[in-house]
Parts: structure tokens; sequence; C-alpha cells
């Protein structure tokens, strides 16, 4: 009986439903176009016609090399149902109602943010820390702090007991915007709180991402909030008809507490991300708590993608602290930023590229997936190859299986590089950092694949001669311990059907 039941609630629950539409759209469309091209040879001669515009569409593209690669072989092998699917999902297309208030989301960013240009001219102009921040500033709009306090977080355990603490404390508001969230221990927790803190007359809203939460949560799951007194918007609803724009996703995580107080890193907010469950071993994360000023540009990121659910003359401003409780002084300097699909900037893989290409002594890098443009994989291994010490840390237990073999497909170019790759042994690590030369240093939610550089929403912070620099160099130096390297043998010894498989797989990356 329990069985049936189950098998019930699988039937008719969202996430089926949904497939099960992509799947009969699919089936109707190859029908419509072999039912055409049956009946009229002149439609069969422009399936030719179409492929051959499309791929001299492709090559002259601005896009990516890794993409054009990508898109040719559907639209050459699979003429018609390659070209439609390409001008379908190729570029960030999103409905013009859509685009417009999105527009006008980066637009209030902006003219919410102060660019400290005091600060950024304290920085000596010949040095790496001056062109990172400035780059930020101009093209992130994302100013650079001094009086803030950061600190890192090596795992999700430690995380989440300080981020319980901080959210009993809160008096004003609490802004909470997650990739994940899933019922059990950790959301339960949470919900907890929150339930009583909106009784107490705190703000609370929270912004999930709906194919993130597909399976994670019931269906009209923000109406149950709703019923609490919490705010909530859910990010990009997936519809039953598959549109282009379900391509971009909120992957950020953030939290903010009063203005004075905020969180942001890989740790989504379910069970696994704090051991209370294992699916893939220890599951390793990290996170940074920011305190102080720089916490503004977390909150200026919440409110502005809020503004686009919510109309509302409420002034940015209105949500900075009162008053710091306590007085922050100068522990280096601090930039979040945060990264959209829906210009033609790509912040965060140039936060990396600026990064690596400046390093002179170590780039250390955790990811839980490396899915390279030839952009990055080059600049590590030519800083590799000019004798900077390179290492990177992936999982030795995926999440997911494909995914993985394209990872290691990278392997081979960056190890012949001299680039030194582990894998964490004891499970899956889904840790984003990358520290560099004891003096810099990046957390956030940015994975190092094309979907994090080019199609999500992603934020991070930038730290520089932060304390936090050296934790995060620490636990790095840490994690190596319980690690094992990939040697030139263990690639070089790869069966050759799963070679071939792999080689097939890469080739479509850029959609993984």
């Amino acid at each position: 009986m329990k069985f049936f039941k189950k098998i019930l609630s699988f039937v008719f629950s969202r996430a089926f439903l949904i497939v099960l539409g992509f799947i009969l759209e699919i089936i109707l469309f190859i029908a419509i176009v072999n039912y055409f091209s049956d009946q009229f040879v002149w439609v069969f001669a422009l399936h030719y016609v179409l492929s051959i515009i499309t791929t001299i569409f492709i090559i002259n593209k601005d896009l990516l090399p890794e993409y054009k690669i990508s898109w040719l072989l559907p639209v050459f092998f699979i003429p018609v149902y390659g070209c439609i699917f390409f001008f379908l999902f190729s570029e960030n297309r999103i409905m013009r109602k859509v685009r417009k208030s999105m527009n006008a989301v980066s637009i209030r960013l902006k003219e919410s943010q102060t660019s400290h240009e005091e600060i950024l001219e304290s920085l000596d102009p010949s040095t790496t820390a001056y062109h990172q921040s400035r780059y930020l500033t101009e093209y992130g709009h994302s100013p650079i702090y001094e009086n803030s306090v950061t600190t890192f977080y090596p795992t999700g355990e430690d995380y989440f007991k300080d981020l319980v603490e901080e959210l009993k404390k809160a008096e004003r508001f609490i802004f909470l915007e997650f990739f994940i969230i899933e019922r059990g221990y950790m959301w339960d927790t949470i919900l907890e709180i929150l339930r009583d803190k909106v009784k107490k007359g705190v703000d609370v809203r929270i912004i999930y991402d709906d194919f993130g939460c597909l399976t994670k949560l019931p269906r009209n799951y923000e109406k149950k909030l709703s019923s609490y007194g919490i705010k909530v918007h859910v990010f990009n609803p997936i519809l039953l008809f598959v549109m282009p724009k379900h391509n971009n996703r909120d992957h950020r995580k953030i939290v903010v507490i009063d203005g004075y107080v905020g969180f942001t890193g890989g740790i989504n907010l379910a069970d696994e991300y704090i051991n209370k469950v294992k699916r893939f071993g220890t599951w390793k994360d990290s996170a940074v708590r920011l305190t102080g000023e720089a916490v503004y540009s977390l909150t200026t990121m919440f409110l502005s993608l809020w503004s686009h659910y919510e109309e509302s003359t409420e002034p940015f401003e209105s949500f900075l602290p009162s008053a710091l409780s306590v007085p922050v002084q100068h522990q280096g300097y601090v930039q979040p930023f945060n990264d959209s699909p829906l210009d033609s900037e790509a912040v965060c893989e140039t936060v990396y590229l600026n990064a690596i290409n400046a390093a002179k002594k170590y780039v250390y890098i955790t990811t839980p997936y490396l899915i390279l443009s030839r952009e990055l994989e080059n600049a590590l291994c030519n800083v590799a190859k000019a004798g900077i010490d390179v290492r990177i840390i992936t999982p030795h237990i995926p999440d997911k299986k494909i995914v993985f073999m394209v990872t290691r497909s990278y392997y081979k170019r960056l190890i012949h590089a001299g680039v030194q790759i582990y894998e964490y042994t004891p499970g899956f690590i889904h840790a984003k950092n990358l520290v560099i030369d004891d003096e810099f240093a990046v957390v956030g939610t940015i994975n190092m694949d094309f979907r994090s550089m080019y199609l999500h929403f992603e934020c991070g912070v930038w730290m520089y001669e932060s304390p936090a620099v050296k934790d995060i160099y620490d636990d790095f130096i840490n994690t190596l311990e319980v690690s094992r390297e990939t040697t030139k043998e263990d690639i070089d010894n790869i069966p050759f059907f799963k070679g071939m498989f792999i080689s097939v797989m890469q080739l479509f990356a850029p959609f993984m």
C-alpha cells in the first residue's frame, strides 16, 4: 500500500508533470515537422537551407567557441530541430515584460551603490588589488569597503550554528535568498525562528528558485509560508511549456539580518549541507559572514531582485543599520559582487581570470564542477607553465555522474601543463573558493562551469588583506590532507570506450 501511494505521489508530482509535458511537447513538435516533410518536398529541402543559414549565423555570432561547437553539432546532424532549439535556447531570451523589469532592477542596483572612490584610490594603482577592485566597481557596480569583518566557515555545520544564533538576534528584518530549500532539520529549525520573528514584528522576506526547489518543496509551498506572515517570491517559476527563460536560475545564497550581518557561500538550506543526512559521503562546503558596512551590498542585491516582483518606492538606504552596534575597525578590504546573465558582462569569469593571471606564487581552487571555458583553461595552464603553484580540489564522490565524467575530462590538459588536481576522498566537495598568494580570496556561489559563468545569477565576496584569506588558505591545506592527487598515469590509462564517451560528452559541456 505504501509503495502504491509513493507511485501515485510521484506520478502526480509537479516535477514529473513538467518533465512529461516537456517530452510530449518534443514528440508533438517532431510529429508536426515530420508530417509536413512527408507531405511537401519543398519542406524537406527547406531543412537543409535552414541548416546552412543557421550554421553561417552561428559562425558569425559573438558566442564562445565552445558554445558554437555545441550548437553546430545538432544543427548539422538533426536539421530543423537543432536550428529551432538554437534560436530558442542559445541566448538568454526572456519575455519583453520580464526583461524590462530586470533591466530596471539592474539600474536600481547601480543607483543604490556608492563607488567609495576614496577607498579605491587608497590602493596602490600599480597593484593587482587596485585593478581587480576597479573592475568590480566599474563593471560589477560593486563598491569596495574597509570597515567590515569577514568570518570564513569551512563547513556547513559551523555556518549553521552561527546563522541560527544571528537569526535569533534579528530585530528589524531578515532577508533570505536561496537556490535550494528543502524540508528537514536545517530548514525546520530556521523556519521556526522565522515564524517567531514575524510574530514579533520582524520583516521576513524569502526568495527561492523554483527549479532548485522543484523536487524539494511541495506544490504551492509559498502559500504556506505566506500564511505564517512571511513575504515570499518564487524566482522564475517552471511552467509546463518549454521556455528559454527557464535556463536562467537564481543560484545565489544570501542572508541579511538587520543590515548589519550577512552570509553568502555555497551552502543551501538542506540537511546534506550540514551532514544531517549523507548523500555522497561527507559533504564539504563553505561560506563567509560579513559584519559591518559591506553587508549593504548583499542587502541591495536582495532588494533589487525583490523589486522585480514588487514595485516599491522604499529607498534601499532605509535598510541600512541604524548604527553599527560595535564599531568595526579596518580589517582589510571587502567587495561583495553579483553577476547577472542578462547583460554581456561575465563578471564572475573576469574576476577569476584577473586573479589567476596576476598570481605570483600560488592559485588554490575548490570547486564541485570543473567544466571550463577555453579562456579559463588557458589561464590555469599558462600560469602553471610559468612556475606558479596551481592546485584544484574537486569531489571524489559525485552528485551527477555524467557531469563528473566531463569534469574529469578536463584533467588531462591541465595536469600535463603542471596543474595539480586532487579529489576530496571523504565525499563531495561543494565549496567554491579561490585563494591566491596569501593576499586575495573569493568565496561565493560560483561553480567553475558554464552555467555559473554565463547562465545563472551568482554572487561572491572578493577579499584583500583580510584575516579570512589565511583561514581559506588553511582550510585548503587541511582539505588537501584528505584528498588524493590525480596523476598522469591515472588520466593516461582510461579505457578506450569510456574515453570516447567522455570526449563526446565534452562536446556538450556548455549545456551542463
